[in-house]
């Protein structure tokens, strides 16, 4: 295969690998779990503001049964960034805007994510994902000095496989 050959090979799968990812998060916003969980390994990798956790296809599946949020609207940056580190293996990374109803309140955030996805049997599936809600890198923006009042107030939201901490 030429160089040439080669980057319109790169180009294709990135945009595969992106359209994999708006995939996913319509089918989050859809509460489309088999679409869902056709997308993810297992298990995955989920890492957030609450944490880490590894979710096999059983958990996964309860916990969007179980979900006290909906997602309205969505919108991924159009700088996302695609890296393919081999033939099947690809990392995805871009700015996220959300538009949620979480426990009946509305909330809004904007997060930078990451994907992993590997091909396995010839389909890809989405190893990894990552969220960092967007703000202060230490933290200043959610948090008030003890003793001083506290705003923004923090509520627990939960999106996707995953749970996280954001303003209201």
């Amino acid at each position: 295969m030429s160089a040439g050959e080669q980057d319109m090979a790169n180009t294709t799968t990135a945009d595969e690998i992106l359209d994999l990812e708006r995939e996913y998060w319509q089918a989050i916003q859809n509460r489309d779990i088999e679409t869902v969980l056709r997308l993810t390994d297992e298990p995955c990798t989920v890492t957030g503001a609450q944490g880490v956790g590894t979710c096999d296809r059983e958990k996964i599946a309860a916990m969007f049964r179980a979900a006290t949020y909906t997602l309205h609207r969505f919108e991924l940056s159009k700088d996302a960034q695609v890296r393919l580190l081999d033939k099947d293996v690809a990392v995805v990374a871009y700015k996220v805007h959300e538009e949620l109803t979480v426990d009946g309140n509305q909330v809004t955030l904007d997060a930078a994510d990451s994907s992993t996805w590997v091909r396995r049997n010839g389909r890809w599936v989405c190893t990894l994902h990552t969220e960092a809600i967007m703000g202060d890198p230490f933290g200043r923006d959610r948090h008030s000095p003890e003793g001083a009042e506290t705003s923004p107030a923090t509520q627990t939201v939960e999106a996707g496989p995953r749970r996280r901490t954001d303003r209201a």
